[in-house]
């Protein structure tokens, strides 16, 4: 609405960023940066444990920043799910959505973290876990794309 922000931040700008909100939580309170997890600390009440507070703030920081971001930057326009919504009527889609964030939810919780946590931070300890959780989510990702792409004509 304002304008003050531009539609999309320079990934040599972000990627460093990111980087550095990584190193940042290691070197202070020796952490991993993973959304998966600070979604857990906001259900962990629910389960009977107590998380590290900062897990939670950290998602209401993600959610507020992209609030902030769609107030003082550009207008906001949603496209829907790209050439998935031109496909699928929205009596299909809505269920395949569901369907698809269920499947990412176990996948993350039976992973140990999410591709984010993994990627970003396991990876950058070293982690031999992480890296072969990072490679089977990219592994897996190329192959449901070939083969939706084979099953529909190429229409996805």
């Amino acid at each position: 609405m304002l304008g003050w922000i531009g539609g999309q931040l320079p990934w040599w700008i972000t990627g460093p960023g990111v980087g550095l909100c990584v190193v940042a939580l290691y070197g202070l309170i020796n952490a991993r940066l993973g959304v998966s997890g600070a979604w857990l600390a906001t259900l962990a009440p629910a389960e009977g444990w107590r998380p590290e507070p900062w897990r939670r703030t950290f998602l209401l920081a993600l959610v507020g920043g992209a609030a902030l971001a769609a107030v003082l930057g550009p207008p906001v326009s949603l496209h829907g799910y790209g050439r998935l919504s031109e496909v699928l009527p929205p009596v299909a889609l809505v269920p395949v959505l569901l369907l698809v964030g269920v499947a990412l939810g176990y996948g993350a919780r039976w992973a140990g973290g999410c591709t984010s946590g993994h990627g970003m931070s396991g990876c950058a300890a070293g982690s031999p876990d992480s890296v072969v959780t990072t490679a089977t989510f990219f592994t897996v990702a190329v192959a449901v794309t070939l083969i939706l792409h084979a099953l529909t004509g190429g229409r996805l």
